[in-house]
């Protein structure tokens, strides 16, 4: 009576103690693990008196009547989980599963098997899954003739899995297994049709990204490449010759592992080791140098002792890429001409010698208010907040900006005739100077004028080196929090 769906639901139940099957419909589930004797007991648990009543004939009919019994619950709200052993969930959407489970604080227990199978949103149910603890132990593919089902299994661990956006739209089917590639086939068409909408729309960095993604969907046996390689080629775009002299970019550690997986963060801290290490990813690219000064010893809790210990590498790109066409500032510029339109050519900001600068100054094409600019600042950046100086000339259309912490340059940017200018990091001293001086400046924060480059470097990896799998780190976050 069940169908292939269900047969695996019903492979995965462990049978030691009692299996629920929330949103039981008829019931079928249950009834053929008792009659099969595979389990003495179960609860079928539905949300409408329908169902029940179905679910009721269906174990009259198969002569279990007794050893299952019907609940009416919304979810696991009304089920008692002593002697539960397995939870089966099937046959709902990936949200209304991780909404059930979100409210059932029982099944957060070594000793309880989830078997799920979510009719949408499965990668995000996997990410839920890996963020709160638990850690998906099988994968299998239900072909019905029309359509493939993905069922589930998890147990609660404390830890979890890699929760990166390839893995979880990839999950973990076996390749080898018609079903599971037919699986892989149809999640990559998916893809390949949401980079055409989104190229159409015109987000070509995320149609490229989701292309990239189709396709390593049915090559998992990837070429590595060398970081050597990858460093070369950021080199070519972003050189390192260019950083400031007090800068320290570069190939900061180097394990010489080859590379199939690489995390990008703007920071490299403890939790973006931790990521990179569970993501599997080699190498970690990052903005802001994970050795600045000499070190005079590495202990334990250092995040290069942790990626020597992981075998990871490390690419920190700093100043060279705040100086590049194409980097920090350069992103910024594409972000601002899209939301305001500028006239000329952007001139450029900050003299750094042979030929070098950090930041523009733009015109734009008609007068901002100041207050509309700091919200317009918001929006690019994706900040909770924009500070804005108090006493200012109230409209903006000459302004010079630079990524990071930049407060220093305010006279430079009044000295070239600026009436605004967008930073991050800015002094109290630095907020009366721009009082006194009736220049608009706007603080946008060092995190959020920076971290937006992350996604430019994913495209350009992903378009030079379409093998790698490149994550763009959960864990590369504002270090704040406003309150």
């Amino acid at each position: 009576m069940l169908d292939n769906r269900l047969k695996i639901c019903a492979e995965m139940v462990s049978g030691i103690g009692i299996v629920c099957d929330v949103g039981t419909d008829h019931a079928y589930l249950p009834a053929e693990l008792i009659a099969s004797g595979k389990c003495s007991r179960a609860i079928a648990s539905d949300v409408r008196e329908g169902p029940l009543d179905a679910a009721k004939k269906t174990i009259e009919r198969y002569g279990v009547t007794g050893k299952v019994e019907l609940i009416l619950s919304d979810g696991l709200e009304k089920v008692s989980m002593k002697g539960v052993s397995d939870v089966v969930i099937a046959g709902m959407g990936g949200e209304t599963i991780i909404g059930i489970l979100s409210d059932c604080e029982a099944v957060f227990d070594e000793n309880i098997s989830l078997i799920l199978q979510p009719m949408t949103k499965a990668d995000e149910l996997r990410g839920w899954l890996g963020s709160y603890g638990f850690r998906i132990i099988e994968e299998r593919a239900a072909d019905d003739g029309n359509r493939v089902y993905i069922i589930i299994h998890a147990v609660y661990d404390g830890i979890g899995f890699a929760v990166s956006e390839f893995k979880n739209i990839r999950g973990f089917v076996d390749r080898n297994d018609p079903t599971g590639m037919k699986y892989l086939e149809i999640q990559a068409e998916s893809l390949r049709k949401k980079a055409d909408a989104l190229a159409i729309s015109g987000h070509q960095e995320l149609a490229l990204h989701n292309r990239v993604m189709a396709e390593n969907l049915l090559n998992d046996d990837r070429d590595f490449v060398s970081s050597d390689e990858i460093y070369s080629f950021l080199d070519s775009l972003y050189p390192f010759q260019a950083q400031e002299s007090w800068d320290n970019s570069g190939m900061l550690v180097d394990s010489g592992a080859p590379v199939s997986t690489v995390l990008l963060t703007l920071d490299i801290d403890k939790n973006a080791v931790a990521e990179a290490a569970e993501s599997e990813a080699e190498l970690i690219i990052s903005h802001h140098p994970v050795i600045f000064k000499p070190l005079r010893n590495i202990n334990s809790f250092s995040p290069v002792y942790k990626m020597i210990e992981q075998n990871i590498s490390a690419i920190c790109m700093h100043t060279n890429l705040d100086i590049a066409s194409g980097g920090t500032n350069g992103v910024i510029l594409k972000k601002l001409s899209e939301k305001i339109g500028l006239l000329n050519e952007p001139e450029p900001f900050e003299d750094c010698g042979n030929g070098n600068f950090l930041g523009y100054i733009c015109t734009s094409e008609y007068p901002v208010d100041a207050a509309e600019m700091g919200r317009i600042l918001k929006d690019i950046f994706g900040c909770k907040y924009v500070r804005m100086n108090r006493h200012n000339c109230g409209a903006v259309s000459r302004f010079a900006f630079c990524s990071g912490s930049g407060g220093s340059s305010l006279e430079l940017a009044e000295s070239l005739g600026c009436d605004a200018y967008i930073t991050g990091d800015v002094k109290h001293d630095v907020w009366i100077d721009a009082n006194n001086r009736n220049i608009v400046l706007y603080d946008c924060g060092h995190f959020h004028t920076e971290n937006l480059v992350l996604t430019e470097l994913r495209r350009v990896l992903e378009e030079h080196f379409p093998q790698l799998e490149v994550i763009i780190a959960g864990s590369s976050v504002d270090p704040v929090v406003y309150i």
